[in-house]
C-alpha cells in the first residue's frame, strides 16, 4: 500500500539498534527499545550538532560533509544506549578491559570518549577496506592497462564488489537478523508517516520495507560518485592515490548526500533509476518485521514527528 500521489516527504531518518529503533528529527533524536518485560522504553534528547552552532554548515554540499560524521556519532551513541538497556545476560556482564581503561583515564567522560574512539575505528576500517585495499589490489593489472580512465573504473568496480561482498556476509549473520527486522520496521513506519496514514502497526505493515533515503543506498551512491571524482586526478603512484582519495572523501560524501536527498523526494524517471540499485541492495539489509517491532519503530517516530513543520496528523 502506497499512494505515490499522496506522499509528504519527511526529513526524519532512522537507524535500527539492538531490540529497537533510533529516529532523528529536526530538533532531537528518540530511541525506542523493547525491554525484556515487553514494555517499550523511549529515550529522547535534543540534537547538539555542529551545524547548529555554525549555520554556514547547512549549505548544500557542506551539510553532507558533516552529516556523515554526525550520523556515525549518533549511530554509535544509539547502539551504545541500546546495548546498555538490553536485558541480555546483564546479571553476569562485567565491564570490558576497554571500558575500564577509558573509565580509569577519563572518568565521567569515558563513555563519550569511547563513542568517538569507536567512530574513529570505523573510519579507519572504512579507509582500509574501501580505499587502501582496492587501490593496492588494482596495481597488479596496472602494467597491462594504460588508460587512467579504465584504471579508475576498474578500481571503482572492485570497491563496489568488496562492498557487496561485505553486505552479503553481514546479512548472513544470525545475530544481525533481528537488527535487519527493526531496519525494515524503521522504513515501513517512515513510509506510513509520509503516506499520511495513521501510524499503527497494521497500517505500517502494508508499506514497503525498502526506502530511497536509506543509509545503504547512500553508501552505494558514495561509491559510484567516488569513481567519477577520483578519475579527475589521473593515476599517480599508490601513496598519492591513497592520500588523494582520503582527502576527496568529504567532498564525495557531500555530493552523495545531495543526490540521496533529491532522489528521496523526486518521482522523476531519473530519480527512480538512481534509487533502483540501492533499493535492490536493501533486500539484503532489511527483513520483514513483526507487529511488535513496528510498534517500537512507531513509538520512536512519534517522539520526533511533532517537531517537523507541516507534519502529518
Amino acid at each position: 500500500m502506497s499512494d505515490k500521489n499522496n506522499i509528504c516527504p519527511t526529513s526524519i531518518g532512522g537507524q535500527a539498534v539492538i531490540e529497537g529503533v533510533m529516529m532523528k528529527g529536526p530538533e532531537s533524536i528518540a530511541i525506542a527499545l523493547r525491554k525484556g518485560d515487553g514494555e517499550i522504553l523511549v529515550h529522547k534528547e535534543r540534537l547538539k550538532g555542529i551545524d547548529r552552532r555554525y549555520p554556514l554548515l547547512k549549505l548544500p554540499i557542506l551539510r553532507g560533509m558533516f552529516a556523515l560524521i554526525d550520523t556515525m556519532v549518533l549511530g554509535v551513541r544509539a547502539l551504545t544506549f541500546s546495548a546498555q538497556e538490553a536485558e541480555i545476560d546483564q546479571e553476569n556482564s562485567q565491564p570490558s578491559r576497554f571500558d575500564k581503561f577509558f573509565e580509569k583515564i577519563l572518568g565521567d567522560k569515558s563513555e563519550q570518549a569511547a563513542i568517538y574512539f569507536s567512530v574513529f575505528l570505523s573510519l579507519v576500517l572504512t579507509v582500509l577496506l574501501f580505499i587502501i585495499l582496492p587501490t593496492y589490489l588494482i596495481r597488479f593489472v596496472s602494467l597491462t592497462v594504460k588508460s587512467t580512465v579504465v584504471m579508475n573504473l576498474m578500481e571503482g568496480v572492485l570497491r563496489i564488489g568488496i562492498f557487496l561482498i561485505y553486505i552479503l556476509l553481514v546479512s548472513r549473520m544470525k545475530d544481525i537478523q533481528r537488527v535487519f527486522e527493526y531496519h525494515g520496521a524503521e522504513h515501513k513506519s517512515i513510509h506510513c508517516y509520509e503516506g499520511e496514514h495513521g501510524l499503527t502497526p497494521e497500517n505500517a505493515a502494508l508499506y514497503s520495507r525498502l526506502h530511497p533515503r536509506c543509509g545503504t543506498s547512500f553508501l552505494l551512491i558514495v561509491l559510484v560518485v567516488s569513481i567519477i571524482m577520483f578519475s579527475f586526478i589521473g593515476w599517480p603512484n599508490m601513496l598519492v592515490r591513497i592520500i588523494s582519495r582520503i582527502l576527496l572523501m568529504p567532498l564525495v560524501g557531500g555530493i552523495s548526500y545531495e543526490i540521496i536527498k533529491w532522489a528521496g523526494r523526486s518521482q522523476s524517471v531519473l530519480s527512480r533509476i538512481v534509487r533502483a540499485p540501492g533499493l535492490f541492495l536493501q533486500k539484503l539489509t532489511t527483513k520483514e518485521p513483526d507487529s511488535g517491532q513496528l510498534e517500537v519503530a512507531i513509538a520512536a517516530l512519534k517522539a520526533v514527528a511533532s517537531e517537523e513543520e507541516g507534519a502529518p496528523s
